[in-house]
């Protein structure tokens, strides 16, 4: 017997949450929690795997609900349908550059809830054969690992997502670094002179081409630990080939140098 799909709610408003849940498990969906902020979107995205996330376009936190859907489509392809309220022609338009599987506009019926997540579903099994492997590789292998931090950023550098081992790394917990920019949180230097290495993220980003510095590299965090490092940055782009963030990934480099 198939799994029944998880619907993931990410909305702080709990009237409308208390309403949908049921309807949806009536439909035979399974509630896979809620979120009510931005900055737990992309990580309980990874821990719940929904098959769909219902996401209020007002969603409160320092990441904007329209970029939060953008990152959980494109990052993990988990398709996302919107709650609004709003006649504001402006924040509309901007909802379709999320690539949402629909909007659902308050004040809404029982038969239109379960209606547009029917849709979303059937619309996402066809789109997802389209886009190929996820960008980020395995995100459950990418939070889980032990040996590699990885950081992800948006395209202006800010810090929108990293597993544990970064935090270690980084000597930051992620609430800590959501949204700053990854200078405001680490540096790099040159183990010849000391001196801070060149911007590594915005090369990358320039010429759309991964880097790797492999060699008399240190990581430098706000505390002052000081690590050799492997670094790598990876630029990644959307289904119409956009940057949309860069992937960043350490590893101790153990090696000696003369």
């Amino acid at each position: 017997m198939p799994l029944a799909p998880r619907i993931l709610f990410a909305a702080d408003d709990a009237i409308i949450v208390n309403l949908m849940s049921p309807i949806l498990q009536n439909k035979g969906y399974s509630i896979a929690g809620t979120i009510k902020n931005s900055e737990e979107a992309l990580v309980k995205t990874i821990d719940a795997a929904p098959d769909l996330v219902v996401m209020d376009v007002n969603l409160t936190g320092l990441m904007d609900a329209i970029d939060a859907a953008h990152y959980i489509f494109q990052l993990f392809h988990v398709p996302v349908v919107f709650i609004a309220g709003t006649s504001d022609e402006t924040k509309v338009a901007r909802i379709t550059y999320a690539q949402p599987c629909g909007i659902l506009f308050k004040p809404f019926a029982a038969i239109e809830i379960t209606a547009s997540v029917d849709l979303a579903l059937s619309i996402s099994a066809d789109r997802v054969r389209t886009l190929g492997n996820l960008l980020v590789g395995d995100p459950r292998k990418m939070m889980d690992s032990e040996s590699e931090a990885i950081i992800i950023l948006d395209k202006r550098g800010r810090v929108i997502l990293f597993n544990t081992y970064a935090s270690w790394f980084v000597d930051k917990s992620f609430k800590e670094a959501f949204m700053r920019h990854w200078r405001d949180v680490m540096m790099f230097v040159s183990e010849t002179n000391g001196e801070e290495v060149s911007d590594p993220v915005t090369a990358a980003t320039k010429h759309m081409a991964g880097s790797i510095y492999d060699a008399g590299i240190s990581i430098v965090t706000t505390t002052s630990k000081r690590r050799k490092v492997i670094l790598t940055i990876r630029p990644i782009r959307d289904n119409h080939d956009r940057l949309i963030a860069s992937v960043m990934s350490l590893k101790e480099n153990k090696k000696t140098y003369r």
